[in-house]
């Protein structure tokens, strides 16, 4: 019988962008179990209700990940809001919508080029990330802000987008979608990233749906789930259509990505030409009193924020469960059989956003 070994993976690792630590437990080369930590950024940020009125906890959410800031903010937002029974306007529902997507399309763009790098694939990875700057840009313009928005707070939005800046938003789709294709073209079809990626890490879509998976690990093994389907935003408006993959592996889990990129691109499109006139927010009045889980599709998967007011200008209790607390189960199901030097790829897969686990 072969030696076991164990070998630590992380926090510290040249493919990890965030601190995740695994202990690998090896056979020769092969992983036979994979003991995961968590715990190393701790920031205590759910207890800041107690100290920060509930319109200024908007900024501590948003800033829980930096990545998916704005949905955040959005999925906190709207949790008040049903708690205090108010009607977002239409126009701030769009926007909201939008500015969601923009940040996806950054997630993804980011993620892919992360993902090429852990194969070693440098070229790629900076083309991902060229085209991840000119969403960056797009969020800058529209928000004043390329990473941490601020536009969002309860009863709408604090920035509108006039009619001019919209018009060249919806002309530069164009354009961009067709790179967005060229990249996709690389990673889908290249002989190396094929022969890389297919059949590892393989997720069934049982063991997905009985571990909990959530997002694009969830939807490559097969689970139709997807937040966006329920409506809240403007997505009930514009209709939304869960990207399926069936495989399971990693190459699945890349190309539901690539396709949400090409999925958000046409959600913006569409909500920029059938954006109604109208107010962008509400005047709000009162404290929260009550309880409330709200939920929105990050681009990791669901978010669930769970918000309870007792009536005072301090909410009496938040509770926030992020997508990649819930996929790092399917991650320990994946790495067992694979071999070390695969190991950053799957990691990978699963888009591992620890600032959002360790809040």
């Amino acid at each position: 019988m072969p030696e076991r070994i164990i070998v630590p993976f992380g926090p510290q690792h040249p493919v990890l962008p965030e601190p995740i630590h695994i202990d690998l437990v090896l056979e020769d080369e092969k992983v036979v179990e994979a003991i995961p930590s968590i715990g190393y950024i701790h920031r205590g940020l759910e207890q800041l209700v107690q100290k920060r009125e509930y319109p200024e906890f908007v900024y501590v959410a948003e800033r829980i990940c930096g990545i998916c800031s704005f949905i955040h903010s959005l999925c906190y937002c709207q949790g008040i809001e049903k708690i205090m029974e108010i009607e977002v306007p239409d126009r701030a529902r769009y926007l909201r919508t939008i500015w969601s997507e923009y940040s996806r399309l950054h997630s993804h763009l980011l993620w892919l080029g992360l993902f090429a790098d852990s194969m070693g694939f440098e070229n790629l990875f900076m083309r991902s990330w060229r085209l991840r700057e000119k969403v960056l840009d797009v969020l800058e313009d529209t928000t004043g802000g390329r990473v941490i928005q601020g536009t969002c707070k309860v009863g709408g939005v604090r920035r509108d987008i006039g009619q001019e800046k919209l018009d060249e938003i919806h002309r530069g789709l164009e354009s961009f979608e067709e790179e967005c294709r060229d990249l996709g073209h690389v990673f889908l079809n290249d002989t190396t990233v094929k022969n890389r990626l297919r059949g590892l890490g393989v997720l069934s879509k049982a063991e997905a749906y009985d571990l909990g998976a959530v997002g694009p690990t969830a939807r490559a093994s097969g689970v139709e789930m997807d937040h966006r389907e329920t409506g809240y935003a403007a997505y009930g408006d514009l209709g939304f259509k869960p990207v399926i993959e069936t495989a399971g592996d990693c190459y699945a889990r890349c190309a539901v990505r690539l396709r949400e990129v090409h999925a958000s691109i046409d959600l913006v499109r569409r909500a920029i030409e059938e954006m109604p006139e109208g107010p962008i927010d509400v005047k709000v009045r009162g404290t929260p009193e009550g309880e409330y889980f709200s939920r929105a599709e990050q681009p990791r998967g669901e978010v669930v924020y769970y918000l309870r007011g007792d009536g005072t200008k301090n909410l009496s209790r938040a509770r926030i469960r992020t997508p990649t607390l819930t996929n790092i189960p399917s991650l320990v199901k994946m790495l067992p059989g694979v071999q070390l030097a695969d190991v950053p790829v799957v990691v990978l897969s699963i888009d591992p956003c620890i600032s959002c686990t360790e809040r």
